[in-house]
């Protein structure tokens, strides 16, 4: 029996599970159209007819079909949306066979898949062994036994093409079962181990992300984000899927920059442009010849100084100081009488502690301003 604190957890969990899908409000659909998109214990998604018109929803499991056999999957979609995805991701619709949908999961049909999930990782395990002692360069990622424990996917990473003729053989007579190998890739691997990613949540090719892409190396470099490999790489060693996301929304707020970031001349100097950031559109400049003075500007501000710089003027701008450093100062009031910070002047660790010491015998309000 758990406790009160358990329970409440176990609620928030749920909670977080069951969060809200924007699908839940679509219509009902299902009198469009007979195909069913069925998704499997991976990534594995697929296509199914219901020809015996059994009410169906997101997230029923249900069992269907197979050559032999049959195997159980669970409903992610039906109807008109199913039949879009089906015509999208299949190229050719009709070469593809569409199984039939046979009723929804029993009790009994759960008890057999459970002993068919049991089998999984140890046979995981004696298979990766068995590669090891026929000498094969591959990796068995994940094995999936099917609904009815007759037949198991193995599904492997090869760099070339893998003979496992023999394999195949050993697995049937090692396990008693029907062998299918299917390759995978690293991403595909990535979303079948799954994980947690830097941004604290799961990987999204463990929990939605099923269409994997080629990642560009261009697409970090777009976005402004830093070339280092290990901060744009995800779990599987490759760049993240998510440099696609808002890859089209940099790309639109770049056409309102200039073409080429030419460097300005300003009445204090040269400067170089070094950051751009698209999303508040502003770019960073550093004069040359003064370390450390760096201001940021508008598109709208830049646009006019390289007119202005067309007709040979050198504009001033306001946010570099008479004396070449950022005119935001920090200034702390005690008492009345004002001290800046200098940079130049030194003041030795002793005099700094007695000066310390002093006020804290005499406690003063401290108000910090900034110009």
């Amino acid at each position: 029996m758990s406790c009160n604190g358990c329970s409440n957890n176990n609620s928030t969990n749920n909670l977080l599970v069951d969060s809200y899908s924007w699908m839940d409000d679509l219509p009902d659909t299902s009198d469009k159209s007979d195909i069913v998109e069925v998704k499997f214990k991976t990534i594995r998604k697929e296509y199914y007819t219901n020809s015996e018109k059994i009410e169906l929803r997101r997230g029923d499991k249900i069992v269907v079909a197979t050559s032999p056999g049959h195997d159980i999957g669970e409903v992610t979609l039906t109807g008109y949306l199913a039949e879009k995805q089906f015509l999208r991701k299949i190229k050719n619709p009709s070469g593809y066979t569409l199984n039939a949908v046979y009723r929804k999961m029993t009790p009994n049909d759960l008890i057999i898949l459970q002993q068919a999930r049991d089998r999984e990782k140890p046979t995981m395990i004696r298979a990766r062994q068995i590669v090891t002692e026929l000498g094969l360069d591959m990796k068995i990622g994940d094995v999936e036994f099917r609904g009815d424990n007759r037949k198991a996917i193995f599904y492997y990473l090869a760099d070339g093409r893998i003979d496992f003729r023999e394999l195949i053989k050993c697995y049937a007579r090692e396990f008693g079962i029907n062998v299918e190998m299917k390759q995978i890739g690293a991403r595909q691997e990535a979303g079948i181990i799954g994980g947690i990613g830097s941004c604290g949540r799961e990987l999204c090719c463990s929990s939605w992300l099923t269409n994997f892409k080629t990642i560009p190396s261009g697409a970090a470099l777009k976005q402004g984000l830093s070339p280092a490999a290990l901060k744009l790489s995800g779990a599987c060693g490759k760049l993240r899927c998510c440099l696609l996301y808002e890859l089209d929304t940099y790309i639109e707020s770049q056409n309102e920059f200039p073409k080429e970031l030419l460097n300005l001349d300003l009445a204090r100097g040269t400067a170089k442009p070094f950051k751009t950031d698209y999303l508040k559109k502003e770019i960073w400049y550093s004069l040359e010849g003064s370390a450390g003075v760096t201001f940021n500007l508008s598109i709208e501000q830049v646009k006019e100084i390289i007119q202005k710089n067309k007709r040979g003027i050198r504009p001033e701008i306001n946010s570099v100081a008479e004396d070449g450093k950022e005119e935001n100062k920090m200034e702390v009031k005690l008492d009345g009488n004002i001290d800046r910070f200098d940079k130049n002047k030194k003041i030795s660790n002793k005099k700094r502690r007695s000066k310390f010491k002093s006020r804290l015998a005499d406690p003063v309000k401290f108000v910090v301003n900034k110009n």
